[in-house]
Order: structure tokens, then sequence, then C-alpha cells
């Protein structure tokens, strides 16, 4: 299996699953290198981790953990010692004490950015013009739609609830700046990662570089290991 002998682990964010990451599994496939993607509940921040975790159980170290968006929250509560970097692609990145939502509303959001509210049952969902609006507006209207339509809501518990100590603070990171990043503005990024210590690399790519420009994704991801 893969998995058995991946050093990458993709982590999804919101409104997304593992298939986000296919060119990128398959560009580093290309240079030798296994990866499998995490699958994240998105119910609570607490069940994302164990997913996180159990995924971790059943690849070899040393690994290097990529996450995407809210992802950045979950791969920084791992207590796993295969961890060592980790990958920030346009990932959100609360310290200690913070909520998801603390860094996700600290500026004022792009104009484009989609208004956010939870359903009856708490869940949020991304309205579907806001595939091509924000969350990946470099992308092929076919893949903006084939988004919208794998799309997996966010429950409010992963994104109100404080972070423990982040794995960053104890491992090296890397940070893929969006500069076109429509749903976590650059001025966010750039003020996590300069707080991580990170290595950043800015490239003017979207919120969803692993659809749209999956190179670069693969390129951060390459230098970590």
């Amino acid at each position: 299996m893969v998995s058995d002998i991946a050093n990458v682990v993709l982590v999804h964010g919101a409104w997304a699953d593992g298939s986000c990451w296919n060119r990128v599994i398959t560009g580093l496939r290309t240079r030798g290198i296994a990866s499998v993607a995490a699958p994240l509940p998105l119910t609570t921040l607490a069940d994302d981790v164990a997913a996180l975790d159990r995924t971790l159980e059943r690849v070899n170290a040393p690994v290097v953990l990529v996450g995407h968006a809210y992802a950045g929250a979950v791969i920084a509560e791992t207590k796993s010692e295969k961890v060592k970097s980790l990958v920030y692609v346009t990932a959100l990145a609360p310290d200690q004490g913070e909520k998801v939502t603390d860094v996700f509303y600290r500026t004022a959001p792009h104009p484009k950015a989609p208004k956010l509210s939870p359903d009856s049952h708490g869940l949020i969902y991304l309205p579907n013009d806001a595939f091509a609006a924000a969350f990946a507006q470099n992308a092929t209207t076919e893949e903006q739609e084939q988004l919208a339509a794998v799309q997996r809501p966010i429950a409010l518990p992963c994104i109100t609830v404080p972070v423990g100590r982040p794995l960053w603070k104890d491992r090296p990171s890397h940070f893929l700046l969006a500069e076109q990043d429509r749903m976590i503005v650059k001025e966010t990024q750039f003020f996590m990662a300069k707080r991580m210590k990170a290595k950043v690399r800015t490239h003017p790519v979207d919120h969803t570089p692993s659809v749209t420009a999956p190179s670069v994704v693969v390129d951060i991801i390459f230098e970590a290991l």
C-alpha cells in the first residue's frame, strides 16, 4: 500500500476532500515521492486531529506534514514524533490559546470573499458561486463546478475552540503565501508566517494552488523534504 511507504501526508481544509490533492500526489510521484491524503470529518477540531493521527500511524517516519487553509490548525495539533517538518499551503496558524476564527477574521476580508454562516445543523457550507469568486478563481469552470460538487461542510466546533501549543513552535515550517488568495488575505498569511518563523515562498496563486498551481505546491514540499 502507498500509505505504508509514504513520507508526505496531505491534509485538506474546509469545503474540500482529499481529491483536492490529486495533482500534487501525481507531481510528487513523478519525483519518486509517495504521499497519502488524510481524510478529515470536519466535525470538531479534536475529531480532525484524531483522524490525522490515524493516518500518521499508517505511514513511515520521517513525515513532512502538509496542511491547506483550516488544516493548518489541525497539523499543528498532532503530537506524533513521526512529523519532522510542516508545510502550510496558504494555511491558518493560530497560536496557543487562539481559535481558528481569531486568525481567519484578523483583518477585513477580501471584497469577493463570501459571507459565511452556519445552517440549522451548525454546518458551514461555501456558496457554490464562491468557488469561482474566491476559493479557486484561477481554476477552469469545470474544476470550479467539481470543487463545489464535492465540498464538505465544516462544523463550528472546528473553528471556535482554542488550540494548544502548536507544533510549529517545535518543528521547522515552510509557508506558501498565496498573493491572490481571496479567502485568507495575504496580509494575514504574512502575519502568521512571520510569527511562525517559517521559510516563506510567495507566489501569485489563488486559495487552492493544489488544483490551480500544483507544481508550486510540489516544489515547496520537495524543499521541505
